[in-house]
């Protein structure tokens, strides 16, 4: 498992992360205070507060360095 600090600050960040995040095939989950969802899910992200900081959580993504240097423009 790996985990990244991102910020979805806005819609449009929140829209491209979700397009670049289901190009890859793996496990992802977004963190926010108690509350876990499918980083996957665009419904779901809006349903986070994206005001902070969220943990993503990485599992099962086998070109990682690729998903890494995707995700610098979010942390």
């Amino acid at each position: 498992m790996k985990c990244f600090n991102i910020l979805l600050d806005t819609v449009d960040k929140v829209k491209e992360f979700s397009g670049l995040i289901n190009k890859f095939d793996g496990d992802f989950d977004l963190t926010s205070n108690d509350y876990v969802i499918d980083a996957k899910s665009i419904m779901g992200i809006f349903s986070l507060d994206l005001k902070n900081p969220l943990k993503l959580e990485v599992n099962n993504v086998s070109n990682i360095e690729d998903l890494e240097i995707s995700l610098k423009k979010f942390m």
